[in-house]
This record gives C-alpha cells, sequence and structure tokens, in this order.
C-alpha cells in the first residue's frame, strides 16, 4: 500500500468524522470511522520527515496552511461546542519540531526532555489531540524499524489516552475509540514505501477546503 493509497484512506476518514458532527451535533457511529484519519497522518508525517529533500519548506507550508486553516477549524468547531483548540496541522507542526530536535541534538537525554516538553505544551496550549498527538508521531519515527514493539507502544498510549478521559467523563464512547484507532494500524503495516502519486499540495488544500465547506452545508440545509 503507497504512501498516495494512506493518504486518501485518511483524507475520507477525516471527512466521515467532520461530516458526523455536521449531521448529528454531537458524537456518532460516523466519528469512529473518523478515529483512523489522525494515526494514519501522524505516521505519514514521519515518512515525508524522512524523505524530505528540504525539511526548512516542509516546516513552511505547514506553517502557513496551519494559519490558513485556523479560522475555518474555528468556524467549524463552533457548530457544535465552545472548545477552542488549534487545528490538526499546528499538532503536526509541533510533532514535527519535536522529532527534529529529538534527531538534531547528539544528547538523547535533553532530546528526549524537550519531546516531552512538545507534549506537555500541546496539552496545556489546546493543541488538538493534545499531548497524544505528538506522542504517537514520536512512536511512529523512534520505533519505524521495529513494527512489533511500534504497534504495542501506539496501541498502549491510545488506551492510557482514551482510558483517562473515559474515567473523567464515563462516556463509554472513549472505550470504543481505542478500537477504531488501533484499527488505523492495519494500513500502517501494510505500507509498503512507496511514494504513489504526489498530492501533497493537494492535503494542505484539502483541510482548510472541506471545513469551509461543511460549515456552509450547514447552514444550507
Amino acid at each position: 500500500m503507497s504512501s498516495f493509497v494512506l493518504k486518501i484512506i485518511a483524507l475520507i476518514s477525516m471527512v466521515f468524522d467532520h461530516t458526523g458532527y455536521i449531521i448529528f451535533k454531537q458524537f456518532s457511529w460516523m466519528n469512529y470511522i473518523g478515529r483512523l484519519a489522525f494515526p494514519i497522518f501522524a505516521f505519514q508525517l514521519t515518512e515525508g520527515y524522512s524523505h524530505t529533500h528540504n525539511l526548512k519548506k516542509y516546516f513552511f507550508r505547514l506553517i502557513i496552511f496551519a494559519f490558513i486553516s485556523q479560522i475555518p477549524y474555528m468556524l467549524f468547531l463552533n457548530l457544535f461546542t465552545d472548545n477552542v483548540h488549534l487545528n490538526i496541522l499546528f499538532t503536526l507542526l509541533l510533532a514535527l519540531f519535536a522529532i527534529t530536535l529529538y534527531d538534531k541534538i547528539s544528547n538523547k537525554y535533553l532530546g528526549t526532555f524537550l519531546v516531552i516538553l512538545c507534549l506537555v505544551i500541546a496539552h496545556f496550549f489546546y493543541f488538538d489531540y493534545g499531548w497524544y498527538g505528538i506522542a504517537i508521531v514520536f512512536i511512529f519515527y523512534l520505533l519505524k524499524n521495529k513494527k512489533l514493539l511500534m504497534n504495542l507502544s501506539f496501541t498502549l498510549v491510545t488506551f492510557i489516552n482514551y482510558f483517562c478521559k473515559y474515567i473523567i467523563s464515563s462516556r463509554i464512547e472513549y472505550l470504543l475509540i481505542i478500537g477504531f484507532c488501533v484499527l488505523a494500524l492495519i494500513p500502517i503495516n501494510m505500507y509498503n514505501g512507496k511514494k504513489g502519486k504526489d498530492i501533497k499540495y493537494l492535503l494542505y488544500i484539502f483541510y482548510p477546503l472541506h471545513l469551509i465547506v461543511l460549515y456552509l452545508v450547514h447552514f444550507l440545509v
């Protein structure tokens, strides 16, 4: 399975997720399908980091589209919640910064500390997916050549994240989410290392564009 196919799966999953909120105004069966999206995007970020020819341009694209996407994201979010978060591209940007620091700093103790600091920042500054988003990117990057350990670590961190949410809120859907997040490991482990069709800019454009479309659809129907 190529990177292109993985991205298409993630995009379809993301559209299910966001459309579900527009239709039901709350968490629904469509959002369970949507749980596949972020782990795949997180994995693809690590592949992008490993294969990019220009890391500065990679950072620049994420920064630009993260800011472009924030207003559409907030408009969409305000349709069903009063919560304010930074959109997923900011999460991926911070995760990219974290793995870059870890990779470039020779002292791995310091590198690990800085990664943990990024987790703390993501949690307290309301990045989408919070500390969990940074953690799974780091797991995919650090353990990419140790598939069994990568899968087990991802499953464990996912369990910890959503079980804690369940304990706090007593909402049973958090326990079900664990299983659907772990399902994302199936296409991730089927990845063959090939790029496939290049849809790099389509991904960046599609994210804010589909949020605007869904926002408009909400008022039209």
